[in-house]
Order: structure tokens, then C-alpha cells, then sequence
């Protein structure tokens, strides 16, 4: 995974679990592209469970790629401003999830490591997340987790078999 130019590739994951999910995906892809750089690539949807939290309502997740010149604190401020903007009202407070209009995840940038107290880089838990791999999996299946070293396809297999 590497820089294009002068621009990066950033993956994201996105998901909805309130509202009309579908396009509340849609306006999130539509502001990235707007505010982060061109969508190289969209998965499919899928229908989830909620995970980390007890709720009724499934979620829609994807995950895109896009190419931008941002850097990676850039891409955190509008992915907020995003979030925002469509309707969320806070982030997950001492790890305790709850639904949520839109939530956008950075997962990836370029092969970058990152471990800030407002960014860590690849996402943490990711690799841990069917809702995640399955469709990251879907777009980007040789792409290689910068910090355990095995590609996408490895490790959605991994989790398979747990």
C-alpha cells in the first residue's frame, strides 16, 4: 500500500444503525469524496448485528477507499464533521457503544503506524471485526495489515475459523 503521487490511499469503515441507513451510508460517501479525495472503491452493504452493545436495530456497514492528499489528522477532523453534520450526536464514551446515525472509522492509511490519543493507526481492533474484514475483504483482498503483517484475505480467514 503505497502514496499515488502525491496523494494517499485511506481506508474507512462506515456504518448505520438509525434512520434510513442506506442513504445515511450514501450522504457519509458523498461528503468523503466532497471533503477527503475520490472513492477508488465501495463495497458491497451488509446487514449486522450490533456488536459490543445490545440493540435492536442491524446495522448497514461498508468500507471504501479513497485517494486523498490530507494527512491523517486531516481525514479525522472531517470524518467528525461528517458524523456531525449527518446527525451524530457523541462517540462512543468509555467504550460503551450505543446506535448511532453514522459512524466513520479510519481503518487504514496508506501503511502508516500511529498510536496518539486521538489517532491510532491501523484501526485497533479491526482485524477482530467480521463487519469490517468481510467487506474490506471484498475490495482490498491483498492489502497487508501494517502491523501483523498478513493481508486482508488472511486474516478474515483467521476469524473464521475462531
Amino acid at each position: 500500500m503505497s502514496t499515488i503521487g502525491n496523494q494517499h490511499i485511506v481506508y474507512l469503515g462506515l456504518g448505520s444503525n438509525l434512520g434510513d441507513k442506506e442513504i445515511n451510508i450514501k450522504k457519509a460517501l458523498s461528503e468523503i469524496t466532497c471533503r477527503i479525495g475520490e472513492i477508488a472503491a465501495v463495497s458491497s452493504f451488509y446487514l449486522t448485528r450490533p456488536v459490543g452493545f445490545e440493540s435492536d436495530n442491524d446495522f448497514i456497514n461498508c468500507v471504501c477507499s479513497a485517494k486523498t492528499d490530507l494527512n491523517p489528522f486531516e481525514v479525522l477532523e472531517y470524518t467528525k464533521d461528517i458524523e456531525k453534520e449527518l446527525g451524530r450526536k457523541s462517540k462512543s464514551v468509555n467504550k460503551q457503544y450505543k446506535d448511532r446515525i453514522i459512524d466513520i472509522d479510519i481503518l487504514l492509511y496508506d501503511s502508516m503506524i500511529i498510536d496518539n490519543k486521538n489517532l491510532i493507526l491501523p484501526h485497533p481492533h479491526f482485524h477482530e471485526r467480521k463487519f469490517v474484514l468481510e467487506p474490506l475483504r471484498e475490495i482490498a483482498p491483498g492489502l497487508t495489515h501494517p502491523v501483523l503483517n498478513k493481508t486482508i484475505s488472511e486474516l478474515y480467514l483467521e476469524l473464521q475459523e475462531i
